[in-house]
């Protein structure tokens, strides 16, 4: 889904970016809400970037990425870590191009993700290739989701991808929620 977003533009360079895990809800300007398998995905085009809404039955998470006033947190190039029972990975790249190249990768990144089916991209008045990106899978019991936000006057694009593991803990010696069969760690008490 592709839309025009009615407000100014408010991310001025890609270094004012920040990332936060656990928010509430921020004031959205479009948002997809998706069916993944089970699991809840609404992702939210904010003014100042995005935020990605995940509900499943053993909990929530949500990600934000945005210029935030007050945040202290840099958009970092990795995280890894673990939220609840799930796993959560992000990783963050930015690319530095030529105007001529940027303006090829806008159109292409904006067709492949307003045609996709859970996709959304909202362009910000003043440039057609000012916007913000998102779309979502699920494969292999995981969530996965890779963003994109795009500064024209600088030359950068941001990309980021996500993954979420939400399968279900492994039993004792068993088959986990997708089949896989994993042994249970098991603990020993030193003498």
């Amino acid at each position: 889904m592709l839309t025009t977003l009615h407000t100014s533009y408010t991310d001025t360079r890609a270094a004012d970016l920040a990332w936060a895990l656990g928010r509430e809800p921020l004031p959205a300007l479009a948002t997809l809400d998706l069916e993944l398998s089970g699991a809840q995905v609404q992702l939210r085009l904010l003014g100042a970037s995005h935020q990605v809404l995940l509900e499943e039955e053993r909990g929530s998470c949500s990600e934000t990425v945005a210029c935030l006033p007050g945040s202290s947190t840099p958009l970092p190039l990795g995280v890894a870590k673990r939220v609840g029972d799930w796993e959560y990975e992000f990783a963050a790249h930015v690319e530095e191009l030529t105007p001529s190249q940027f303006a090829v990768r806008a159109q292409e990144l904006l067709a492949l993700v307003s045609g996709h089916p859970h996709g959304l991209a909202g362009v910000f008045p003043g440039s057609p290739h000012a916007f913000t990106a998102l779309v979502a899978q699920r494969h292999e019991g995981a969530v996965h989701w890779r963003t994109w936000h795009a500064y024209p006057q600088d030359g950068q694009l941001v990309a980021t991808r996500t993954r979420v593991d939400v399968r279900a803990p492994a039993l004792a010696n068993g088959p986990s929620a997708d089949g896989d069969f994993r042994p249970r760690a098991v603990q020993t008490r030193g003498a």
